[in-house]
């Protein structure tokens, strides 16, 4: 995975949870993290970004149970009731000619399936969350006071780049297991003629969604994603979110300690919001017609109170 590169050391890695911190940057009370990069000014700039006004989606299909993988759901569970007898007011009972369907979901949506955000109280380090907050403001009946996912509740409107690194290195998809390194978002860079810049959503595109297409999702935990050591490198550049076709994080890492880094130190350290399991493919096939790899991202998060995440279905605008 890191033949030929230059690795950051497990030490160094660690050392990350100081050397990144975001912690008292935007206040002691700041929920927000990293979306504080994107300011009004970042989200005009994202407006002009549409050029061509076409939207796609960047997110899978929520299927039935014996298509998810490790995830699950119930999706629909459908009734139709004609004439609506139960109803408890009489126009309804007495409406022979009406009727509707109705669903009861039940979905987890965190893990190798399904596209969802991430808000920072998904993760812990050594008992806190981000911003130093103790985990203990999580509990099981009430969820999260502090950094849930209704801190963004009025959407994540930015600029999105996808760096699409399986192009770049002329394969289909990446291998599980091989880690994509700040050189390869250069390169990307060069090759595309786009740089990612403060405030900006940057998408990774491993050609996993690829692979799924074809022939269907694996399971494990064997994985393409991003490497640790591109970790200084979004902080540097001020992202505000990241995206992969993957569940993020390479795996394994090559860290026996940090066994997801990008997680660990994204989510508890930088408060780095992360999108998971995109569905990237019509967004490349979609920027290479056009020749442009920068668009309008919306991500929209339901206000689900506490959680540590939403099922999203991030939509980009070229």
């Amino acid at each position: 995975m890191t033949a030929g590169r230059s690795a950051p050391t497990q030490d160094d890695v660690l050392g990350y949870f100081d050397t990144l911190s975001n912690w008292g940057r935007w206040g002691d009370d700041d929920e927000l993290g990293t979306l504080n990069h994107i300011t009004d000014d970042v989200r005009l700039a994202a407006a002009r970004a549409v050029r061509r006004g076409r939207s796609v989606s960047c997110a899978w299909e929520v299927a039935v149970p014996q298509d998810m993988e490790r995830s699950t759901t119930i999706c629909p569970c459908a009734a139709d009731m004609p004439g609506a007898e139960d109803m408890p007011l009489p126009g309804f009972r007495n409406d022979r000619r009406w009727g509707f369907a109705t669903e009861r979901l039940g979905i987890t949506f965190h893990g190798n399936t399904l596209t969802h955000l991430d808000s920072p109280c998904h993760l812990f380090w050594d008992g806190a969350m981000y911003n130093g907050r103790p985990h203990s403001l999580v509990g099981a009946a009430t969820g999260s006071a502090w950094a849930a996912v209704t801190a963004a509740a009025d959407g994540i409107i930015t600029r999105g780049v996808l760096l699409d690194v399986a192009g770049v290195r002329g394969v289909p998809w990446l291998e599980p297991g091989q880690g994509v390194f700040p050189d390869d978002l250069e390169e990307a860079e060069r090759r595309q003629g786009v740089r990612v810049r403060s405030g900006d959503a940057v998408l990774l595109r491993t050609g996993y969604g690829r692979a799924r297409h074809e022939a269907g999702a694996a399971g494990g935990f064997t994985q393409a994603g991003w490497h640790a050591s591109c970790l200084p490198w979004l902080r540097e550049r001020e992202v505000a979110l990241i995206g992969a076709d993957t569940p993020q994080d390479v795996q394994p890492s090559g860290y026996e300690d940090v066994v997801m880094p990008v997680h660990a130190v994204g989510l508890t350290a930088m408060g780095l919001w992360l999108l998971d399991n995109c569905d990237l493919e019509a967004c490349a096939a979609t920027a290479a017609e056009l020749g442009r790899w920068d668009f309008h991202l919306a991500v929209a998060p339901v206000r689900f109170a506490g959680t540590s995440g939403s099922p999203v279905n991030p939509i980009a605008t070229f």
